[in-house]
């Protein structure tokens, strides 16, 4: 049975925008699975849905129309003809069997238009989003929303929140194809197999990308040919460069300029060819080669053509456009919400005890109609959601290690490698683009046991590095750090079995989705996507924590009040402070205030001491007798209350609590010219001491004696102090500390926005003071900020130090500015225009470096299998589906 009616070629269509069939020239990730299954597909909408429909309909209604209006005529005409009546009981019989064979099918058409609007209603661009309507819709965007409840006293709910944030590391990735088999007719276009590539690039100074955002909403920006300089070549590749912005020509709704625009980047990259292609040289011949290929004519869908060109834009501006997601049980929540959208647009409850209620024959009806939309339904979720539960699977799958290298300082390196070493010559020009040697250096002279020249074993066989590895013993425990290249999600899940309940700290700087890194998604979901993406990560770094583990996550305006309800979600044991970062004293003007702060979330486990202290260089001098309202009275804590015993301006020793009876007016003098002191203020008053008797001692070292108008008192050297809650020291000013500090370091500014080292250096030091060995995890890594703090800290600590660090980044700049970072700040503590400035300051370290398969990858190294023959058998011959 094929679609015949409107409705239900309405419903059709969007049945194929629903499997993902309305995008021919889409051939990557999840499109290409689709693509391979089309037909078992089409077999399904085409064939099994609507044969469905049509049993429990019943047969073809418009020939039944046709068959009952034929009789109705015959009988009518007859009695006219014989000279009967037209309103004979024979006619009118007829009459009633054609009109209710006619609302039978208009009953059809209804059926058909409720499906429609039940799966038009939960699907947008590619998901299914969690939106319920309380009553029959007035218009689309004002229909209010229905959200479940669990019974909490607080509920927070977002519209995504039973869905996965899919992102992969496609993010502005170059996408490249190969021309070399091109035809253009039956003309090969290149004689030989020598590869013929056209990159599609991002201009990197445009890109903007954090983590796991990309510069602005898709809504607003879009891929534009850069205009000084369009291609480049680089001897036989051809390079198309483009911008990500906003686009002063966009004139259509935001899809359709898409489109527009791609066709337009299309026109313009082959009159540059074309252009280029006028002459007699080489590089002529090729632009002309190029121009023929990509301008060749190719199939785009049953009936239109397209360039070649046009369909790697559209795959190359696709692949870098959409966020995705995947519903966790996409079953089981249509399922419920067909019950709701029955009970609310067929049966319409609300109505039922009023004067216009249907009577028990047209309820009967209603409720074989509501059992029939349900049935068919059911077949049509039950398929929807085997495809999302295959992405699903495939989402959760554990993600394999698809490279592992490592860095290594050449202290840990046995002096018998070093010859294989000093002849590595791509080892040495990696030295010398790190800034660690010059270009003319001796090789011999710098390869010394006690050198912190970090060795990569990228640049090394297989055997080299096998060997390396085993000449350390206790390779694990030796690890300093790990640096994952991944999207982080799937690092985590991964790291499950691993690092459970091993990790002390987990500092994360997320994507802010602020106006200018938002996440890439629905405009209309821009928080409900950030929360999803957020929740999932947070719960499965929480099972990595340790009991007494502390989670500390920047964030700035955008987000810092949803974050809080998220962590309450994630973390329903612990407790959180929020504090105030004073990251840029200058401020980023606003419309109303001037923002100079973020925020740092700390969370840790409600009871116990879990953040430690600061100690500062010069140290202050603290009153040791409290004063001042009623709480620093003797009566507020009895044990406060001892003398302290003074002899030659110095503490020598504390008597013991006083009794309740003794009250001394002022200090007294004891023997051997020893003085009492009492915590009693000038005018007489008792008051106590800060610390409790069992407590003082401790700090006996630091207390000195003071004299004032012939009295003596106490007074504390204090270097050590509880952090606060506003942090405002001038060390934490991102500019200096984070931009100008990297950009030391690489030598250029190549990453924007990192956060100042002192900040996560003093976030670490507060989470792990009582486990200088504890482990250290970020998972949006950015420019490895918290790698350098871990090391600094270590350095700080000398030989006492063995903090442990796990880096997880899935940008191109894991390579360009991460993985660098780390290897520079282990050679030198200070770098200056990217030259170390205190090579002396290097420290030991063995960091492993591994790649981890992206979402992409799993799904195009899988292998659709072909269809059965006894499937294609069936699909092929229509009396065989019966």
């Amino acid at each position: 049975m094929t679609a015949s009616s409107p409705q239900q070629t309405k419903l059709l269509t969007l049945l194929r925008e629903l499997f993902q069939l309305d995008q021919p020239d889409l051939d990557f990730g999840l499109y290409r699975i689709m693509h391979a299954k089309s037909r078992e597909i089409e077999q399904f909408l085409e064939h099994d849905l609507l044969d469905k429909i049509q049993e429990r309909v019943g047969g073809n209604k418009a020939e039944k129309v046709a068959q009952a209006k034929a009789v109705y005529e015959r009988e009518r005409q007859n009695a006219i003809d014989y000279g009967g009546n037209a309103d004979a009981p024979r006619v009118q019989q007829a009459l009633a069997e054609y009109k209710a064979v006619q609302e039978s099918q208009d009953d059809d058409a209804e059926l058909f238009d409720h499906l429609y609007k039940f799966f038009e209603r939960y699907y947008e661009g590619g998901d299914f989003l969690s939106r319920r309507y309380y009553a029959r819709e007035t218009s689309e965007k004002a229909a209010p929303y229905s959200v479940p409840y669990d019974g909490s006293e607080v509920y927070l709910h977002w519209a995504n929140k039973d869905q996965y944030y899919i992102k992969t590391t496609e993010s502005f990735r170059q996408f490249s194809v190969d021309l070399a088999h091109v035809q253009a007719g039956d003309k090969q276009l290149f004689d030989d197999a020598t590869p013929r590539k056209v990159h599609f690039t991002l201009v990197e100074a445009e890109e903007g990308a954090h983590n796991n955002v990309k510069a602005a909403s898709d809504k607003d920006r879009y891929f534009i040919l850069d205009a000084d300089t369009p291609i480049q070549w680089q001897g036989d590749e051809l390079t198309v460069r483009f911008h990500y912005r906003a686009d002063p020509e966009k004139t259509g709704q935001a899809g359709k300029w898409r489109e527009e625009r791609n066709k337009l980047n299309n026109t313009a990259i082959l009159a540059v060819l074309e252009k280029q292609a006028q002459g007699n040289d080489a590089q002529a011949t090729l632009a002309q080669r190029f121009h023929h290929a990509l301008a060749t004519e190719i199939p785009k869908g049953k009936d239109g053509t397209q360039t070649l060109l046009a369909k790697y834009l559209n795959q190359y501006t696709a692949k870098n456009s959409m966020d995705y997601f995947i519903h966790k049980n996409l079953g089981a929540f249509l399922k419920r919400e067909l019950d709701f959208y029955i009970k609310n647009e067929l049966f319409r409850l609300d109505d039922l005890g009023n004067a216009d209620a249907p009577n028990p024959q047209q309820l009967n009806k209603l409720l074989k109609k509501a059992l029939t939309l349900r049935d068919v339904a059911h077949k049509l979720i039950e398929f929807l959601a085997q495809t999302e539960e295959f992405q699903k699977k495939l989402w959760l799958k554990k993600k394999f290690v698809v490279d592992t290298q490592w860095l290594v300082t050449l202290d840990k390196v046995p002096a018998d490698f070093y010859p294989q070493i000093e002849a590595n010559e791509a080892q040495w020009a990696e030295w010398v683009k790190l800034g660690f040697v010059a270009a003319d250096a001796k090789h011999k002279k710098l390869l010394k046991p006690e050198s912190k020249l970090v060795l990569d074993t990228q640049f090394f066989d297989a055997d080299f590095t096998a060997q390396l590895l085993a000449s350390i013993p206790n390779l694990d425990d030796a690890t300093d750090g790990v640096l994952v290249h991944s999207e982080n999600f799937q690092a985590l899940n991964l790291m499950q079995a691993r690092y459970r309940e091993k990790v002390k700290c987990i500092y994360i700087d997320p994507p802010y989705n602020a106006k200018f890194s938002e996440v890439l998604y629905k405009n209309a979901y821009k928080h409900s996507s950030w929360m999803s993406m957020m929740h999932d990560r947070l719960r499965l770094s929480s099972a990595l924590g340790k009991q007494e583990n502390v989670h500390v996550i920047a964030i700035d305006e955008n987000e810092q009040e949803r974050l809080a309800g998220i962590i309450d979600l994630a973390f329903p044991m612990y407790s959180k402070t929020c504090v105030s970062v004073i990251h840029n004293p200058g401020g980023i003007q606003g419309k109303n205030f001037s923002y100079s702060n973020e925020f740092a979330y700390f969370i840790f486990p409600s009871t116990g001491v879990h953040i430690g202290t600061k100690t500062i260089e010069d140290a202050n001098e603290v009153p040791l007798r409290d004063w001042g309202g009623d709480e620093s009275t003797r009566e507020s804590a009895r044990n406060c209350f001892y003398p302290i015993f003074v002899k030659n301006g110095a503490v020598i020793d504390f008597g013991e609590v006083c009794p309740d009876d003794f009250h001394p007016k002022s200090n007294e003098s004891q023997s051997d010219d020893i003085i009492a002191i009492y915590p009693i203020d000038s005018s007489g008053i008792e008051r106590k001491w800060r610390n409790a008797r069992n407590t003082v001692e401790s700090i006996k070292a630091s207390l000195i004696v003071k004299e004032k108008s012939g009295t003596k008192y106490v007074v504390r050297l204090k270097d050590e102090y509880r952090y606060k809650t506003v942090w405002d020291d001038a060390k934490y000013n991102s500019n200096i500390y984070g931009s100008k500090l990297l950009g030391d370091i690489q030598g250029e500014k190549i990453f924007a926005f990192p956060k100042s080292v002192y900040t996560v250096q003093d976030s670490v030091s507060a989470a792990t003071f009582s486990e200088i060995n504890a482990t250290v995890l970020d998972y949006f890594a950015g420019s490895g900020t918290t790698g350098h703090a871990v090391i600094n800290l270590n350095r700080e600590d000398k030989d006492e130090g063995k903090r442990k660090y796990i880096l997880v980044e899935m940008g191109d700049y894991f390579d360009t500015v991460l993985k660098p970072r780390i290897a520079k700040v282990v050679y030198s503590a200070d770098w200056k225009d990217g030259k170390p400035t205190a090579p002396e300051t290097g420290i030991s370290q063995l960091v492993k470096v591994i790649r981890l398969e992206s979402y992409e990858d799993t799904i195009n190294n899988l292998q659709v299998a072909e269809e059965s023959a006894q499937r294609k058998v069936i699909a092929t011959n229509p009396a065989l589906r019966q």
